[in-house]
């Protein structure tokens, strides 16, 4: 009997080389690069047409959950589950969760771990790489994607193999980090060498028992996580207090390179982890000077450069080998074979606590959005979009009052112990300490300006009565 395949999404990158169009609170895989869709729903769409395959589980932090959850409804797989992880502790744990939670009707599946923040072209030849891979799965082995590298690349990890024929597993000899130049050349040169894809496939029950041999905290954690697990709307939420005891650590560390079982496969896909603005330009379309636009962009003398627009036109003229990214809050100019210095500006930002470094000026919330589009002292003005049937907490401020405007749509409003309809062009006047609400009874997205005045404008200056999100 052929033994179900569960595939595991690992939703939970930080996304800070692909800084400023990525940040922490929203990572490059939520982001839609090409018009196929973001990265996280290319991934999810990639597993159509793949033999005994279940509903993807997927693996995400609780602060993204309505975000994964939306992406997810958008391409009609509301099947899928979701594991929450209170916090991060890397791939380890998150693969062990998965595990024992694929486990928990007594089934022993194959688990098939894949980044969510993958590009790879070719599908077919993922797919028979998958095919050739679950035999030695099914045995028993711990399966890894070895990358059939293009030439040096000094951003991924490296694995040595037996050999390097497509088409057939190999025993892994040696994980490698991430190299500097010369030796990756020299990897290159040898033939002996796959890049570290970081997709793996094996039976559930294989890895929870190589775990449990080489980092055993970690298993105990995790099974106490699942143990008082609690089901939150469509979610599964990890218990926090028992998932924090796990210690923070990679499955590639963790277990594949203890191993005696671990193998590879090649693949030969069209494999890219997007990993820089340089490797972004590397899979885009292109004009004939090798050129990729995105937005409102007008370009002049320009060969070899990738131009983002997020908010406004962006101009360029005599520029090489260039990167330039742009945001309603922040812009990026760099050379691209800078790429990977992305992440060390980013520290730069954070130890400067700068809110560029890990937030948007746009906020997604599991009932829509907001876009801060002005502030001053005392005041903030924010463009509030509501989605269709969805309704903001019951909520009070104690520093603030608000202004609601109306731009399009219907908007039901609490405003104390009143209730009534706003249209077009109405308003209303919400004072500090009164307790109100938002909703969107209608069938198009309600959109209004919001303008906040008092001494203090912080999120956190919300008091929650009632919440069908489950928030605090």
């Amino acid at each position: 009997m052929t033994i179900s395949l569960v595939p595991v999404i690992l939703c939970g990158g930080s996304g800070t080389r692909l800084w400023p169009l990525s940040r922490e609170a929203f990572p490059k895989q939520f982001l839609r690069l090409s018009t196929q869709g973001s990265m996280l729903q290319q991934t999810l769409q990639r597993l159509a047409g793949i033999d005994t395959v279940s509903p993807a589980l997927l693996v995400c932090n609780e602060s993204s959950r309505f975000i994964v959850a939306e992406q997810v409804r958008e391409i009609g797989l509301e099947n899928s589950r979701m594991l929450l992880e209170p916090m991060r502790r890397n791939t380890a744990p998150a693969i062990a969760s998965a595990a024992l939670h694929a486990m928990e009707n007594g089934e022993d599946p194959l688990l098939l771990v894949l980044p969510s923040d993958h590009v790879i072209l070719d599908t077919p030849a993922f797919h028979r790489a998958i095919a050739l891979a679950r035999t030695a799965a099914e045995a028993g082995n711990l399966l890894t994607f070895g990358i059939t590298p293009t030439g040096p690349e000094t951003g991924y990890g490296y694995i040595r193999a037996e050999g390097m024929a497509t088409g057939q597993i190999q025993r892994v000899l040696e994980f490698v980090e991430k190299p500097a130049l010369a030796l990756a050349e020299q990897y290159i040169a040898s033939g002996d060498y796959f890049w570290n894809s970081g997709m793996f496939l094996f039976r559930a029950s294989r890895y929870l028992e190589e775990l449990e041999r080489f980092q055993p905290a970690v298993l105990a954690a995790c099974r106490a996580a699942i143990a008082a697990a609690k089901s939150d709307l469509d979610f599964i939420r990890l218990d926090k207090d028992a998932y924090a005891a796990s210690p923070d650590i990679a499955v590639d560390y963790a277990v594949m390179e203890r191993t005696s079982h671990a193998s590879t496969i090649a693949l030969d896909a069209g494999w890219n982890d997007i990993g820089s603005w340089k490797a972004v330009l590397d899979v885009a379309e292109k004009d004939a000077s090798q050129n990729s636009t995105h937005g409102d962009v007008l370009i002049q003398d320009c060969n070899d450069c990738l131009v983002h627009s997020g908010s406004r036109l962006v101009t360029a003229i005599g520029m090489r080998n260039t990167v330039i990214v742009e945001t309603a809050d922040a812009v990026l100019v760099m050379d691209a074979d800078q790429a990977q210095q992305t992440k060390s500006m980013v520290a730069q930002l954070i130890a400067r606590e700068r809110p560029e470094a890990t937030m948007h000026r746009e906020v997604f919330r599991p009932w829509g959005s907001y876009d801060s589009i002005g502030n001053g002292d005392r005041f903030q003005v924010k463009r509030i979009t509501v989605k269709p049937g969805a309704k903001l907490s019951l909520q009070m401020h104690h520093h603030r009052a608000e202004h609601w405007i109306v731009v399009s749509g219907t908007a039901q409003i609490t405003n104390g112990d009143k209730e009534y309809l706003l249209t077009e062009n109405q308003s209303t006047y919400i004072p500090l300490g009164v307790v109100h609400s938002l909703a969107n009874p209608g069938k198009l997205p309600l959109e209004l300006i919001e303008i906040q005045s008092g001494s203090y404008l912080g999120e956190d200056d919300i008091v929650r009565f009632e919440d069908r999100y489950g928030r605090a």
